[in-house]
C-alpha cells in the first residue's frame, strides 16, 4: 500500500506496543523491514509467534505483556538494552461507548491504565537513554478522540485527550534534550480492536453521526506510514504535533 523506504531505520532500535494485531503489527512490521531492530509488544503470545515466523530473518524481539504492568515494562526496558532510539506507544482499548452518566468505574480504570498511564510509564523508562544519547523519537496513537466528543464514550475520549496533552508534554520538557514525541490520531481502521456500543443512548446519540460523516474505513499500513515518518528522521523538524490520519474526518 505504501513504498518501504530502505534503511531508514538501520542501527536502530525501537519498541513497539500493540505489535500483534493491527497499527502495532505494521508499524513493527515496516520498522523491520526498513532495517530497524524491534522489541514487540502484545498481551497475547500467539500473536507475536506469528509475528516473529512472518518476519523470520528480520530483527524481532517479542515480549508477551500488559503495557499497562510495571514487570512488562522491565522486560521491554530490559530487551532493548542500551540503546532506545524510539518508541511507538499503540496499544490500546474502547469504552464500549458510554457516556458520562453511565460509565462505570471499572471502565474508567481500564481505559486510562492501558490509554493513558501505561504509555506514560513506558516513556518515562525510555527517557533517561533517550536523553544521554540526546536524540529520540515518541510516537503516541491518539485518536480522532482526541479532537472531539462525538467519536466514542467519555471514557476513551477522555483518554485519548489526555495522550494527546501528555504528548505535548514531553515534547515541551525535553525538547531541548534532543527528544521529539508526536502523537498520530486515526479515524477508523480495520484492526480487531473491539468497539462495542452498549449504550442505548449512546447509539441514539454517536451512531447517526457515524454513519453521516466518518469517512471509508483505513488500513493498518495507512496509519503505519504516519507513526514511522514520525518515528523517523525524516520529520526531524515535527515535535509536540496531533497529526490527524483519519481520511478528513477531523475537518467534518
Amino acid at each position: 500500500m505504501t513504498d518501504t523506504t530502505a534503511g531508514r531505520f538501520a542501527g536502530s532500535t525501537i519498541i513497539v506496543t500493540g505489535a500483534g494485531s493491527g497499527i502495532g503489527r505494521a508499524t513493527a512490521t515496516r520498522i523491520a523491514q526498513e532495517g530497524g531492530r524491534v522489541i514487540a509488544t502484545d498481551v497475547v503470545a500467539d500473536r507475536l509467534d506469528a509475528l516473529r515466523t512472518e518476519l523470520a530473518g528480520l530483527d524481532v524481539e517479542t515480549v508477551v505483556g500488559d503495557v499497562a504492568a510495571s514487570d512488562t515494562i522491565d522486560a521491554l526496558i530490559a530487551a532493548a538494552g542500551d540503546r532506545i532510539d524510539g518508541l511507538a506507544n499503540v496499544a490500546g482499548i474502547m469504552d464500549a461507548f458510554l457516556p458520562p452518566d453511565e460509565v462505570d468505574d471499572a471502565t474508567w480504570e481500564r481505559v486510562f491504565s492501558v490509554n493513558v498511564t501505561g504509555p506514560m510509564r513506558l516513556t518515562r523508562a525510555v527517557l533517561p537513554l533517550m536523553i544521554a544519547a540526546g536524540k529520540g523519537s515518541v510516537v503516541n496513537v491518539a485518536s480522532e478522540a482526541a479532537l472531539k466528543a462525538s467519536a466514542a464514550g467519555a471514557a476513551y475520549t477522555s483518554s485519548k485527550h489526555a495522550i494527546a496533552g501528555y504528548t505535548k508534554s514531553v515534547a515541551f520538557f525535553h525538547g531541548p534534550q534532543g527528544i521529539r514525541a508526536n502523537a498520530v490520531a486515526p479515524g477508523a481502521v480495520a484492526t480487531n480492536i473491539e468497539a462495542p456500543m452498549k449504550s442505548e443512548y449512546a447509539a441514539r446519540r454517536v451512531g447517526p453521526i457515524m454513519q453521516t460523516t466518518i469517512p471509508p474505513v483505513a488500513q493498518p499500513e495507512q496509519l503505519a506510514a504516519a507513526i514511522t515518518w514520525l518515528l523517523s528522521d525524516d520529520s526531524a523538524n515535527v515535535n509536540g504535533a496531533v497529526l490527524p490520519s483519519d481520511g478528513g474526518w477531523s475537518v467534518v
